[in-house]
């Protein structure tokens, strides 16, 4: 990190937001007391809604007007490889001297490029460069949301924190491809896009009315060279480095055998991605709220095979559902990322939180994008059920080879901060 934040504390004179030096609330609902992190989740939650029914509009809008598969597919997600220029140019804005001011002018440049897409009759050229704009800006305030949670919440319940944003997060998306396919029919793309405006202004306005400007963070001039000196520093230091190789590759390897469910099974594709969404809440779900932070590290490598190992049963090409109960039971597995981000914010100096947290979360998408693009190439090759075994056997191979990496990141990260104050199962 750079010499003003080589620290793993904050500065002398910086001092913890009140919530933040608060015992650890007791559940979700404890959590949602807090107006801040209310306001938080309540933004995300309107800005991931905003987001999926805009990528939804404008993949119609390209299948109709192109017919071109890939086209369609990367206007769904070609977003998602912006968020690396965001990550490697300016995520230090993320951690600036005023993050609720970066935020909402963020979400401001979100909602211009939100209400662009509404105008009937733009190029297509001009929509996927508000696609990669939108992105880019996606990219810079995750970065600087997550670095505002760890200062909203006590670092014992930053966990439970992710798990119920990542589970509102998924539950949105699924709603919100329900509630695009029904709005496409009855108002078309271009109203949908209006709609996506309406909730990324919603979103604004929550930021605007329920965060303060409070930040414990280390006075620093956000830019290109500083964002640069940080993510060299990222990257030196072993355990920091092991996280995020974690966080990203399984993840976006078993990412790309779910990519292939419709090549291989096309009139049962829906039931597997259900299996897989269920999964993933529930993990979230029990990961989050049900263990502690010291469960949740002792069973983190567990999951984490958990995440890749049932995928092997697909070289069998199982029977439906067997099939789906292994979608299932990987998919649980997604929620080894919340101890791995616990360990990871633990090794990060508080003035660098909303940078390092964007870093982790731009490559994890963009992982994601790797993922299911080595896995068509492969299944072009192997088949669907071939390449789905050979990308799970390889996440399984990572994880079982950067076992004692990630164990002594996790020492470590307990060594800086110190064991944290058990969360409470309690409702």
């Amino acid at each position: 990190m750079p010499s003003d934040a080589t620290s793993h504390s904050a500065s002398p004179s910086a001092s913890p937001s009140p919530s933040a030096s608060a015992s650890a609330p007791a559940g979700y609902r404890a959590l949602l007391r807090d107006r801040e992190f209310a306001g938080l989740h309540a933004s995300l939650t309107l800005a991931v809604a905003a987001s999926t029914l805009s990528g939804f509009a404008l993949g119609t809008l390209v299948e109709r007007q192109t017919g071109s598969p890939f086209l369609t597919a990367v206007s769904m997600y070609g977003a998602t490889f912006a968020t690396v220029l965001g990550a490697l140019t300016l995520m230090s804005v993320a951690d600036g001297e005023r993050p609720r001011r970066t935020l909402l002018t963020l979400q401001g440049l979100s909602l211009a490029g939100a209400a662009a897409q509404a105008v009937p009759g733009l190029p297509l050229a001009a929509r996927f460069g508000l696609l990669l704009l939108l992105g880019f800006f996606h990219s810079l305030g995750t970065g600087t949301r997550m670095g505002l949670l760890a200062e909203t919440v006590p670092a014992s319940a930053y966990a439970l924190a992710r798990s119920l944003m990542n589970i509102t997060a998924g539950a949105v998306s699924v709603l919100g491809f329900a509630l695009g396919a029904v709005l496409l029919g009855r108002i078309g793309p271009y109203r949908v896009f209006a709609v996506a405006a309406v909730l990324t202004g919603l979103a604004l306005a929550v930021v605007a009315v329920t965060v303060r400007e409070q930040s414990i963070r280390l006075t620093r001039r956000p830019g290109l060279r500083q964002t640069w000196a940080t993510n060299a520093e990222l990257f030196a230091h072993p355990g920091r480095r092991a996280l995020l190789l974690n966080l990203w590759v399984p993840n976006g390897l078993v990412v790309g055998c779910e990519a292939l469910f419709i090549p291989y099974a096309p009139q049962h594709a829906g039931a597997l991605l259900a299996a897989g969404s269920a999964g993933m809440l529930l993990g979230d779900l029990a990961v989050g709220r049900l263990l502690t932070a010291e469960r949740r590290r002792r069973y983190a490598f567990a999951l984490r095979l958990l995440l890749a190992v049932p995928f092997l049963l697909f070289a069998f090409e199982p029977p439906l559902p067997l099939a789906a109960a292994a979608v299932f039971a990987a998919s649980a597995g997604f929620s080894a990322t919340l101890p791995l981000q616990e360990q990871l914010l633990a090794l990060t100096p508080d003035a660098v939180r909303g940078q390092v947290q964007g870093v982790e979360s731009a490559g994890r998408m963009t992982w994601q994008g790797i993922g299911a693009a080595l896995a068509g190439a492969a299944a072009q090759y192997l088949g669907p059920a071939t390449a789905m075994t050979v990308l799970a056997a390889a996440s399984a191979a990572l994880t079982l080879a950067s076992r004692r990496a990630v164990a002594r990141a996790a020492t470590a990260g307990q060594r800086t901060k110190g064991t944290a104050p058990q969360v409470s199962a309690g409702g």
